[in-house]
């Protein structure tokens, strides 16, 4: 389908003005746009202020005369000053914020002849920014040799590094956008802000695929998500955000569920189904657990991404959809691609934008705000608003940053004691002794847990047969030493913890030392646990 053209534009009170019959032989840009011989436009938005509406007539009418085909809309912006920065960027802002852009259908040119130079920039700013989804159109007059032509029209760039007022407004909407992503959570981790910065420049720059990894709960599809629903603000996508866990379907299943099914394509199959990546057509495919994929699923998938065309089960006819991936994924893909359960081609294609997104365990400073912020969503979902005394906070901060706590499940188990506290907050306060009898909780599941971790663990590492053929006592002493290296984050800070009576009698100790060998006792290497 060819996309008709639409042009906005402002009214040049100055360049666009002439009245009577003379006007014809003055070179007006919104007129003479309209005339060039291989730019058909279809819709003229001229943007005016109220004071030139006359003025605006009078263009609209000759347009009419010279392009019966381009329908001129008049739309009044309302401006006192249009050197006024901040005025002109907030009045343009606002236009584009409520304009309905339809990109399937219209291509959208912001013809930037006429105006102020300051309301030239800032539809430029605009424009960039993706606020206007839009190219940027410029025409000029004719030559001396070839008066009475239209004159010429090119896309330009435009240099706004002098423009410092301008660059700060856009730099504190950068900042917003990362916000955004955060969910408005004021974050303190140095690392983790950096992440979220690149993403938002990705984000608003590329179409490409995005591979978020990381462990269970530290927040991937909420991430997900809001990246959606920050494009959909800047009109990059129209259609919809569609989300799978591809853990949960497999076979027959997986496949009808992703690329649809025709009627009777299998047994059960009585009604055609349009499928997953069907349904996000114009939008976002967000496929979580990525790597539990099967191959075949995989294969379709793949050449979806390539070539934006699959074929449904059952069907002989492609179908065809665009739409941006953005996959999660809480295993090592390129371990599975090293065991043959994961194709390197489908990992090379999505890995063009990978981002590593850490545990709650690794941000310690930010459960101070997150408290924060799952306290303000409990409030929201409930109605009902709960607060610490200062006792219970600073008890539950100091836990939640300690060595103690494992965060397992991440931001799901933060969001899991918020809530059990806040239920049991008598009178709305949460004190001391429900964070007391949450921490008790908390340590118990998480120990449950790690018992059940390190016992896969130590079967992993030595094997079920030789396992099996240890005594009881070597056997559970070799489980507590093992659950040690996996809760220290070296050899000696294990080593220290283990020989912290003995070292003492030492003149000398090398604590690492003393673990590295009788871990080889059991044929277990330090990296081999980690």
């Amino acid at each position: 389908m060819v996309r008709k053209s639409v042009v906005i534009g402002l009214l040049g009170a100055t360049l666009d003005n002439g009245r009577g019959p003379e006007r014809w032989e003055r070179w007006r840009p919104s007129v003479a746009l309209c005339q060039q011989e291989d730019l058909l436009i279809h819709r003229f938005e001229l943007l005016y202020q109220k004071k030139f509406a006359p003025l605006a007539r009078i263009v609209l009418d000759d347009i009419s005369t010279v392009s019966p085909e381009t329908a001129v809309s008049l739309v009044e912006i309302d401006l006192d000053d249009p050197w006024d920065f901040e005025e002109v960027y907030g009045a343009l802002h606002d236009l584009a914020a409520s304009h309905e852009f339809d990109t399937d259908r219209e291509e959208y040119l912001i013809h930037i002849t006429t105006g102020t130079h300051v309301e030239q920039i800032c539809l430029f700013l605009l424009t960039e920014s993706r606020y206007l989804p839009a190219k940027l159109i410029q025409s000029s007059p004719p030559s001396a040799r070839r008066r009475g032509s239209p004159g010429t029209y090119e896309i330009i760039d435009l240099d706004l590094s002098r423009y410092d007022r301008i660059a700060s407004r856009f730099q504190q909407e950068q900042k917003e956008a990362a916000s955004f992503l955060k969910s408005g959570i004021e974050t303190r981790n140095t690392e983790f802000n950096r992440l979220i910065d690149r993403i938002e420049q990705v984000v608003i720059a590329s179409n490409d695929p995005l591979l978020l990894m990381g462990p269970t709960g530290a927040g991937k599809s909420r991430l997900a998500r809001r990246i959606y629903e920050l494009k959909r603000t800047r009109h990059q996508v129209k259609g919809d955000f569609i989300e799978v866990n591809c853990a949960t379907i497999r076979g027959d299943a997986a496949m009808s569920a992703l690329f649809g099914h025709v009627k009777g394509a299998f047994t059960g199959a009585i009604n055609a189904r349009p499928g997953l990546l069907r349904a996000a057509d114009g939008g976002i495919l967000f496929l979580d657990e990525i790597g539990e994929l099967g191959a075949d699923e995989q294969a379709m998938l793949l050449r979806a991404l390539e070539e934006k065309v699959f074929l449904p089960m059952g069907s002989d006819r492609e179908v065809r959809s665009e739409f941006q991936l953005v996959a999660g994924t809480n295993r090592d893909l390129f371990a599975l691609v090293r065991d043959g359960r994961f194709r390197e081609d489908l990992l090379a294609r999505i890995n063009l934008w990978t981002f590593h997104m850490p545990g709650l365990k690794d941000r310690p400073e930010d459960i101070q705000p997150n408290l924060t912020y799952e306290l303000d969503q409990y409030a929201r979902r409930t109605g009902k608003r709960v607060t610490f005394s200062k006792e219970a906070r600073d008890r539950f901060v100091a836990f939640g940053v300690s060595r103690d706590a494992r965060w397992n499940g991440n931001f799901r188990d933060l969001n899991g004691a918020i809530v059990r506290m806040a239920t049991l907050a008598a009178g709305g306060r949460i004190t001391t002794e429900v964070v007391n009898d949450e921490i008790q909780r908390l340590r118990s599941a998480w120990q449950g847990q790690l018992d059940i971790e390190c016992e896969d663990l130590l079967e992993r590492l030595i094997g079920r047969e030789r396992l099996n053929s240890l005594d009881l006592f070597d056997r559970h002493q070799l489980a507590s030493v093992i659950k040690v290296c996996v809760e220290s984050k070296t050899l000696s800070e294990a080593g220290r913890a283990l020989f912290t009576t003995s070292r003492e009698k030492k003149k000398t100790v090398n604590d690492a030392d003393r673990l590295r060998k009788y871990l080889g006792r059991f044929g277990v290497e330090w990296r081999e646990i980690k």
